[in-house]
């Protein structure tokens, strides 16, 4: 095994518990980003009452200490809720916030770090990657319900991680390089940026920013690991749309949610190169 390599578990165990806190936390973001685009980020639960910050369960606190969670399912934070109150700027009644599962985000995003552990090993990127892990569960998650990439997310996500792997290069035994970085974050961006030119129905311009910063990460491993998780994206996302064509779920002009599949893509490639490396 190649110098660096992990050659233990402590190193996979403590990325799975860091994987299974962070994505636990991740509901209350989901819930509030999970709106449809043009809609500002939701901020009250049906009942009215206040959703204030954005890590943690995604029910209000209001509603969980009066238990209603628990009578409820895992897509709802209240009881069926009636009429709001004249005045409220929750959704109207019947429109129940997206609230995905704790544990599901927990047990997807701890199986996701311990992928990227066993293929990084020690090298100082692994820190990287599992920073970023976490958002891409996010992106993810809010993408496949309302087809919405969030800027708060999407365009700090490049600068991040350039910076970030700009430290990883300043310590040994690093197995990237910070400049194909740079580049691929510049080269994804730009020839995504020309897909939605071309056909700006089948292309959102978040999966453009989304893409920068997917480069970013591709780009730290060399030329030809972005070019192979920019194609498995897209072979991931045409199997996906086939798959619901042919079992008659959408047709052949059916917009699907392609920044799960551009993350899914990366994630490939990246654990292709980290292996390689």
């Amino acid at each position: 095994m190649q110098r660096g390599r992990m050659n233990g578990m402590p190193l996979c165990i403590a990325a799975v518990l860091w994987g299974a806190v962070a994505g636990a936390l991740l509901p209350r973001a989901a819930c509030r980003f999970a709106v449809p685009a043009g809609e500002g980020w939701r901020d009250r639960c049906p009942e009215g009452h206040a959703l204030r910050g954005w890590l943690g369960p995604a029910r209000c606190g209001e509603c969980a200490r009066r238990g209603a969670a628990a009578a409820e399912p895992s897509d709802a934070c209240a009881p069926p809720c009636p009429a709001e109150p004249s005045g409220t700027s929750g959704p109207s009644p019947g429109t129940l916030p997206y609230t995905p599962s704790a544990p599901l985000l927990a047990a997807v995003t701890a199986l996701l770090c311990a992928v990227l552990t066993v293929a990084t090993g020690t090298r100082p990127e692994l820190v990287v990657w599992l920073l970023l892990a976490p958002v891409g569960v996010l992106l993810a998650v809010v993408d496949f319900r309302v087809q919405r990439l969030p800027d708060p997310l999407t365009l700090p996500l490049a600068p991040v991680a350039l910076a970030l792997l700009g430290l990883a290069a300043l310590l040994p035994e690093h197995a990237g390089h910070w400049s194909t970085a740079l580049y691929g974050a510049l080269a994804l961006g730009a020839g995504y940026f020309g897909l939605f030119l071309v056909h700006p129905s089948g292309m959102g311009f978040g999966d453009v920013k989304l893409a920068v910063g997917m480069g970013a990460v591709l780009g730290w491993y060399g030329w030809s690991v972005v070019l192979l998780g920019a194609f498995a994206g897209f072979l991931l996302g045409a199997v996906y749309g086939g798959a619901l064509v042919v079992v008659r779920r959408a047709g052949r002009r059916t917009a699907i949610p392609f920044g799960p599949f551009l993350l899914s893509g990366a994630l490939a490639g990246l654990v292709i190169g980290a292996c390689a490396a």
